[in-house]
């Protein structure tokens, strides 16, 4: 029982960093449905495609952010079911980059940049690898890898953030738009 009331203090401290984060994750989650919605809706379906296989990686980061955030705001009797809990989070996570750069190569609607290459592969890849990391070192380095788990849940926030804005710029300049007949062409 001495662990557990080591572990309530140390996670405490983190209790409204963890409140801003999941909460904006959470409503930056319904954003992108609405966003999504509102695609379909203006018939860029042409692109939609490829708006689904890139945006569904950006529900997907602010989930984990929301989720990451939940599991270090519950009540652990102890930091081992919380590493437990991250560490299953983070090889998940990797799994699913993984399948997204497996996903992305077979694609052919859209040959993506360099830049689409960083944040919607590289950094989730290094950001699920760091969590599962960060989680495993929790045992040994309880402060410094709360640390590096915090930074890794801003890092998928902003990744998400970033890829949400870079769909609706991609869609909003035209290139998910089917040319429109014009009245009375056959």
């Amino acid at each position: 029982m001495v662990l557990a009331e080591a572990t309530r203090p140390l996670l405490a401290q983190w209790e409204n960093f963890y409140v801003i984060v999941g909460s904006s994750a959470g409503a930056l989650t319904g954003l992108q449905f609405v966003v999504i919605a509102l695609i379909a809706e203006v018939e860029a379906l042409s692109g939609m495609l490829e708006v689904r296989a890139f945006g569904t990686p950006t529900v997907v980061h602010f989930s984990a952010a929301l989720l990451i955030s939940a599991i270090l705001s519950a009540p652990w009797p102890a930091l081992s079911g919380a590493g437990l809990a991250l560490g299953a989070s983070g090889a998940a996570g990797v799994v699913y980059a993984m399948m997204f750069i497996r996903h992305v190569r077979r694609q052919t609607g859209y040959k993506p940049d360099a830049e689409d290459w960083v944040w919607y592969a590289v950094l989730p890849l290094v950001a699920y690898a760091t969590l599962l990391g960060g989680a495993i070192l929790l045992a040994w380095y309880r402060t410094w890898s709360l640390f590096v788990i915090a930074g890794t849940t801003l890092l998928l926030l902003f990744v998400g953030i970033h890829n949400a804005w870079d769909t609706v710029t991609y869609v909003a300049i035209g290139h998910g738009q089917r040319p429109k007949e014009s009245k009375g062409q056959s």
